[in-house]
């Protein structure tokens, strides 16, 4: 019922071992160039938000489209191959490294997500995996990446998709839980 104890205790919660990979005047920075910069620079403007992107660490590849509306926690723990496309509303959630290969779209409302939590523990133990994603693949609309997740080269996730374990390379894989369906062919 609603009235049980209980099983978590967030007053035992503890992150002072997480190491964010820069100090917090660096990271309040970084937020508030997100915040102001990403927005306001015009669609096409993509390359103001990848020198931004750089500047603050991230390691990104040449011809990489940004809309204004993605947001990076942390971009010196992501890395973006050449001429990949990081749609609207993407959030790149970073706790942990992000790799995403060269020729990759990622698109929007997409959350790649590399943090989570302990259930079984009472204090709610913060948890970290990275997520890499190979070269060629897309991961549609609105689709969630669980911390720890590999998609293979040239895979396709289908829209609304939600991946919680690695995806083999070159297969089109669709629903909740994400699974393979059929082999991605090119004409």
């Amino acid at each position: 019922m609603l009235d049980a104890a209980p099983l978590a205790d967030l007053r035992l919660y503890d992150q002072s071992w997480f190491d964010r990979g820069r100090s917090g005047w660096f990271i309040l920075l970084w937020w508030l160039v997100q915040a102001i910069a990403f927005p306001l620079s015009p669609h096409p403007f993509s390359g103001i938000r990848v020198w931004l992107l750089r500047r603050f660490g991230a390691q990104i590849g040449k011809g990489v489209l940004i809309r204004p509306t993605a947001r990076f926690t942390y971009p010196w723990k992501v890395s973006i191959g050449d001429y990949s496309w990081i749609g609207d509303d993407v959030v790149l959630y970073s706790l942990d490294q992000i790799e995403i290969g060269q020729h990759c779209v990622i698109s929007q409302k997409t959350y790649l997500c590399t943090g989570s939590h302990d259930i079984s523990d009472p204090s709610f133990k913060l948890k970290t995996a990275p997520i890499a994603i190979g070269n060629g693949a897309w991961v549609a609309s609105d689709c969630f990446v669980a911390p720890g997740v590999k998609i293979g080269a040239n895979a396709v996730i289908g829209a609304r998709s939600s991946v919680f374990s690695n995806i083999p390379t070159q297969q089109v894989c669709l629903g909740t839980p994400c699974r393979p369906r059929y082999p991605r062919q090119m004409n």
